[in-house]
C-alpha cells in the first residue's frame, strides 16, 4: 500500500501470506474439491477401503468417510472445512458423512464453470441457497412415512446403511440386532420419538466372528468383581448403584492423631473396620446383593461384601453409571448410610464372563431396560473396529428414521428425482440465479454417477437411464449395483431415513457457501504445516501450511 510521497506503508507483518480474488477461490476450491476425490471412491456397496497409517505405524483400513477424514492430518484451512461436513452429518444422523462431503466437492466444481462465465460469487451463493430451499420442501413431499412397529423397515434401513463395510455378510442379523436396540431405547414424546444414542453402548472384543456379536437387555461393563470371593454370577440381581466410596471417610478439616500406646492404635483400626462394617451391613439390609461403585472401595470392605455372597465392582466410569441406572431401574445413591430398598434396580442375573481373555461383567435380562448394550465380535482388530463403525451407522440411521418418522428411497434415487425437480424449478426463477439452481442439480448427480462408477459400470448410460425412468414418473429408480440397471430399489429394501439426505444438502450447500463467500486469505506469520516458523514464501507461490500446492493436507 502506497502512502504520502510514495513511501510504503506496511499493515502486515512480512510473513504474513495473502491471496485475493480469483486466486483465492480457486485455491480453496482446489483443496476442497480434493478432499471430495479422496473419499469419492468408498460410496456405495462397491466403494473401495482406504487405509490410514499414522505417525506412529497405527493402521485403520475403513471405507467410513468420517473416520478416514479425521485420520487424514488435513492442514489447508478450506479443507478443515470438508471435515466439519462430516462431522455435522456423523453428529446429527449417524450415516451419510461420504454423500455429505462428495456433494459438497461437486458443488464447487459446478461453481468454478459459474465463476469461470463470468457469475458473480453472490449469485451463485443465492441460486444454491434457493435450490436448498427447494430440495428440502421436495424431500418433504417424497418422503415414506415409517413407524416404531415396522421392524421389518426398520431392519431395511439398517442393512443398507451397513451395505459396502465389512459388516455387510452378516448384516441381516446385525441389522436385527440394531434395530431392537434403538425400539428399546426409544423413548415416546407427543407424536415423535427421542432416541438416546448415548443409552446404546457399544463394546468390541476380538475373536469368533461376527454372527457371535450379541444384544444385551442391560449394560456390558469391561471390568471384573473387586473379590475372588464373590460369587461369580448372581440371579435374581437386586442392584445397588453407588457414586460414594465404600471407605472410611477422611476429615473434612486437616487433623493430626498422637498414638502413644499400642492398643490406642488398635482401638484407631478396629474403629476404622466398624466403619466399613457399618456401611456393608447397610448395604444388606437394603437387600442389594450386587454394588456397582463409581468410587473405590476399601480391601476389609470387599472382605465383608464377599463374606455376605455380594458382588461388587469399584471405579464404574460416570457414564456406565447413568447406563446402569437406566437400565436397571435403579437410583443412584450418595451415601450409603441412606441406602434403602426402593433405591435398588433389577436385573435377571449379572455375572462375570470371559471374552477374548478378557473378564467383563454383563448385567442383563433388566424388565424395562432403557439402556442395551451390544458386544461386537469379529476375527481380527481391523475388523472388529470396521463391524463398529457399521454398527454406529445403523444404530444412526434407524434412531434418524425413528426420530422423523420419513424415509427414501436409496442408489441415487431420490438425488436424480431431486435434480428433474430443482431444472424443473429453475424455469420458474429469473435472472442468473436459475443457472446455479441448474448447477445444483448437476452436483445431486454426482451421487448416482459415482455409485456407477464405482461398480464398474459407464456413469453416463446409468445416468441417462435413470433421467429416463424418473422421466415417466419412477420417482424411486436407483441404481441396482449388481446389474448396473436402473431399478425400483424402494421396493427391494434400499432405503434411508430422510434427514440423512436433508441434513447432507442443507450441509454441502452451506460449506459451498461460504468457500465462494471467500475472496481473501490472509495467513498470519508462522502459519506452517509443519508447526514451525513460514520462513519465506512456500513452493509455488501459494500460502504455506500446504495452501499453495496442497503439500500439507496429508
Amino acid at each position: 500500500m502506497t502512502g504520502l510521497g510514495g513511501q510504503p506503508v506496511f499493515i502486515m507483518s512480512e510473513d504474513a501470506q495473502r491471496q485475493t480474488g480469483e486466486d483465492a477461490q480457486e485455491n480453496n476450491i482446489s483443496a476442497c474439491k480434493t478432499v471430495a476425490k479422496a473419499v469419492r471412491t468408498t460410496l456405495g456397496p462397491k466403494g473401495m477401503d482406504k487405509m490410514m497409517v499414522d505417525s506412529i505405524g497405527d493402521i485403520v483400513v475403513t471405507n467410513d468417510g468420517v473416520t478416514i477424514l479425521e485420520e487424514m492430518d488435513l492442514e489447508h484451512p478450506a479443507a478443515k472445512m470438508m471435515v466439519e461436513v462430516a462431522q455435522t452429518q456423523e453428529e446429527e444422523v449417524g450415516d451419510g458423512t461420504t454423500t455429505a462431503v462428495v456433494l459438497a466437492g461437486e458443488l464447487l466444481k459446478q461453481a468454478e464453470d459459474l465463476l469461470d462465465q463470468e457469475i458473480h460469487p453472490t449469485v451463485i451463493t443465492n441460486g444454491f441457497r434457493l435450490a436448498k430451499d427447494r430440495a428440502t420442501n421436495v424431500l418433504d413431499d417424497l418422503a415414506e412415512e415409517v413407524t416404531i412397529n415396522d421392524q421389518e423397515t426398520l431392519e431395511k434401513v439398517a442393512m443398507t446403511a451397513m451395505t459396502g463395510k465389512s459388516a455387510e455378510a452378516a448384516r441381516d442379523y446385525l441389522a436385527e440386532i440394531a434395530v431392537d436396540a434403538v425400539r428399546s431405547v426409544a423413548e415416546e414424546d407427543g407424536n415423535e420419538y427421542v432416541v438416546d444414542r448415548d443409552m446404546v453402548k457399544v463394546e468390541k472384543s476380538q475373536g469368533a466372528s461376527a454372527e457371535d456379536t450379541e444384544l444385551v437387555k442391560g449394560v456390558i461393563l469391561d471390568k471384573e468383581k473387586v473379590h475372588s470371593g464373590m460369587p461369580s454370577k448372581v440371579e435374581n440381581a437386586k442392584i445397588a448403584v453407588l457414586d460414594s466410596p465404600i471407605e472410611v471417610r477422611e476429615t473434612e478439616t486437616d487433623a493430626e492423631i498422637n498414638i502413644s500406646d499400642p492398643s490406642q492404635m488398635k482401638n484407631f483400626v478396629e474403629q476404622e473396620e466398624a466403619q466399613l462394617k457399618e456401611m456393608v451391613n447397610a448395604i444388606e439390609e437394603s437387600g442389594a446383593n450386587v454394588v456397582f461403585c463409581q468410587k473405590g472401595i476399601d480391601d476389609i470392605a470387599q472382605h465383608y461384601l464377599a463374606k455376605r455372597g455380594i458382588f461388587a465392582i469399584r471405579r464404574v466410569s460416570s457414564s456406565d453409571v447413568d447406563k446402569l441406572a437406566k437400565a436397571t431401574g435403579a437410583n443412584i445413591v450418595t451415601s450409603v448410610d441412606d441406602i434403602d430398598s426402593s433405591d435398588l434396580g433389577e436385573a435377571g442375573a449379572v455375572g462375570q464372563r470371559r471374552i477374548g481373555g478378557d473378564a467383563m461383567t454383563f448385567v442383563q435380562d433388566c424388565p424395562e431396560a432403557k439402556s442395551v448394550s451390544i458386544l461386537i465380535r469379529g476375527g481380527t482388530e481391523h475388523v472388529v473396529d470396521e463391524i463398529e463403525r457399521a454398527m454406529e451407522d445403523a444404530l444412526g440411521s434407524v434412531s434418524s428414521a425413528l426420530r422423523n418418522g420419513q424415509i427414501v428411497g436409496g442408489g441415487g434415487a431420490t438425488e436424480v428425482e431431486l435434480a428433474r425437480e430443482l431444472r424443473n424449478h429453475a424455469d420458474s426463477v429469473g435472472g442468473r440465479e436459475q443457472l446455479a439452481i441448474n448447477a445444483f442439480a448437476d452436483a445431486l448427480e454426482v451421487i448416482p454417477r459415482t455409485l456407477s462408477e464405482n461398480a464398474g459400470f459407464d456413469p453416463i448410460d446409468t445416468l441417462v437411464e435413470l433421467r429416463n425412468q424418473h422421466e415417466d414418473g419412477d420417482h424411486w429408480a436407483g441404481i441396482d449395483v449388481t446389474s448396473g440397471k436402473s431399478e425400483a430399489l424402494f421396493e427391494q429394501g434400499v432405503v434411508e431415513p430422510r434427514q440423512t439426505k436433508t441434513q447432507a444438502v442443507q450441509s454441502a450447500s452451506e460449506a459451498a457457501e461460504m468457500v465462494l463467500r471467500i475472496d481473501d486469505v490472509i495467513a498470519a506469520s508462522g502459519f506452517d504445516s509443519d508447526g514451525g516458523d513460514a520462513g519465506g514464501p512456500p513452493a509455488g507461490g501459494g500460502m504455506p501450511g500446504g495452501m499453495g500446492g496442497m503439500g500439507g493436507m496429508m
